[in-house]
């Protein structure tokens, strides 16, 4: 009996050492992700991403699709925002554009694989994302019998993003430039980063540190090899564990970087960074109350067919480089100095604990989120807070909180 606890002790310090390694090379590059995603939501013009995505049957798609890239939002959190774009006015195709690109990737994920992979997957993860949402799109925009040019143009929400102290309606943005310093942007920008985007993500990044260690720790290395070091049937087995298995792309990161360490082709992890983010039970449900059987078919075979097709090519340019991917993973934590990996490590996992705490207290004592609690239908769990405006979301349940917030 004693010497299986001290096996248990064991396996458990092991695990333990891998999630915290894994802390330690991600946490300063998540810093720099929320950093970005909060300027981002601050200082861009919402009359500039929002502009072109009505007519053209293969613009619209282009230009949802370099919208949807860098923004840091979950396959949940993307689902209110694309709903709003297609009732203001966007296409179809390009509604669907970025849908697939904004969860498949964003500024946080990419900072995070560069820190746990490598440098060539940082680049090919967003090409793959940007390439399979344009595919998805045109064929619904050319094939899905709905496309039509809009004949109104797309109304950005104005509203002040730093206090809501306009709705911008009546305010020019030249008289709102006015009504913040730079400082109080810089303070709404780090409140917005790492306030509502860390609670979006928080216990799907917890989740997904603690698969990976438990992959790090348990999975042999000649199991993975044996099914997963290439080829089509690790791209096919990569791809039925991805559909339904809902994580977002920053917190896929980590378990797609245990998997490489073990073994996995680049290829096969690439499958899994691009299926699993974009869909699960809850999204294919509103892409289908959104866009009907015929979209929901593009929608899904377009993800399964280009990721499987995006895996087998970065695994051939791999071969090509002559480069080994366990070999170079996690290298670029190297360059962060000690210090700053262990405070930043030390700090999300303060900033994490707080926010699943908050969150968990919440659903415990039955209050309201800060503004509005979302139910995102079955098999999603998510419970965040999104900004998304005047929106109605079809199949989801938006009702009128306590605070008097309600969507219309």
């Amino acid at each position: 009996m004693n010497n299986n606890i001290a096996i248990g002790f064991g396996y458990l310090k092991v695990f333990l050492e891998a999630c915290w390694e894994m802390l330690l090379e991600m946490a300063p590059y998540m810093f720099l992700g929320f950093l970005i995603a909060g300027l981002l939501h601050i200082f861009v013009n919402p009359r500039i991403i929002s502009k072109y995505l009505g007519k053209g049957r293969i613009k619209s798609v282009i230009w949802a699709a370099l919208l949807g890239i860098p923004l840091p939002l979950c396959s949940c959190g993307v689902l209110p925002t694309a709903a709003g774009l297609k009732r203001q006015g966007a296409n179809d195709g390009a509604t669907m554009s970025f849908m697939i690109a904004t969860p498949e990737t964003g500024v946080d994920s990419m900072a995070v694989t560069y820190a746990m992979m490598d440098p060539l997957m940082t680049i090919f993860r967003p090409i793959a994302a940007f390439i399979t949402a344009i595919a998805a799109g045109v064929t619904q925009n050319f094939f899905g019998n709905t496309y039509q040019d809009s004949q109104k143009e797309i109304i950005p929400d104005l509203s002040c993003r730093v206090d809501n102290c306009c709705t911008g309606i009546n305010c020019s943005p030249e008289v709102h430039r006015h009504h913040h310093t730079f400082f109080e942007k810089i303070r709404a920008a780090f409140k917005y980063g790492f306030g509502e985007i860390l609670n979006d993500i928080a216990k799907w990044l917890f989740l997904g540190i603690v698969v990976a260690g438990l992959i790090s720790v348990f999975i042999p290395e000649d199991v993975i090899r044996t099914y997963l070091s290439g080829g089509i049937h690790s791209m096919l087995i990569m791809l039925v564990v991805g559909i339904p298995f809902y994580i977002c792309a920053t917190s896929s990161t980590p378990i797609a970087a245990a998997l490489i360490l073990k073994g996995v082709s680049p290829g096969a992890a690439l499958v899994f960074l691009l299926a699993g983010p974009a869909t699960n039970a809850a999204t294919i449900s509103v892409v289908y109350g959104l866009f009907r059987k015929k979209a929901t078919f593009i929608y899904v075979g377009s993800i399964a067919l280009f990721a499987v097709l995006m895996g087998l090519t970065i695994d051939v340019v791999y071969d090509w480089m002559n480069i080994t991917a366990s070999s170079i993973a996690g290298t670029a934590g190297e360059i962060v100095p000690e210090w700053i990996s262990i405070s930043s490590a030390l700090i999300l996992v303060g900033l994490m604990t707080v926010s699943i705490g908050k969150q968990y207290w919440r659903k415990f004592t039955k209050q309201p989120a800060a503004c509005c609690s979302h139910d995102h239908g079955a098999g999603c769990n998510h419970d965040e807070k999104h900004d998304h405006g005047q929106v109605e979301l079809p199949m989801l349940n938006h009702d009128q909180d306590e605070c008097g917030c309600k969507h219309t």
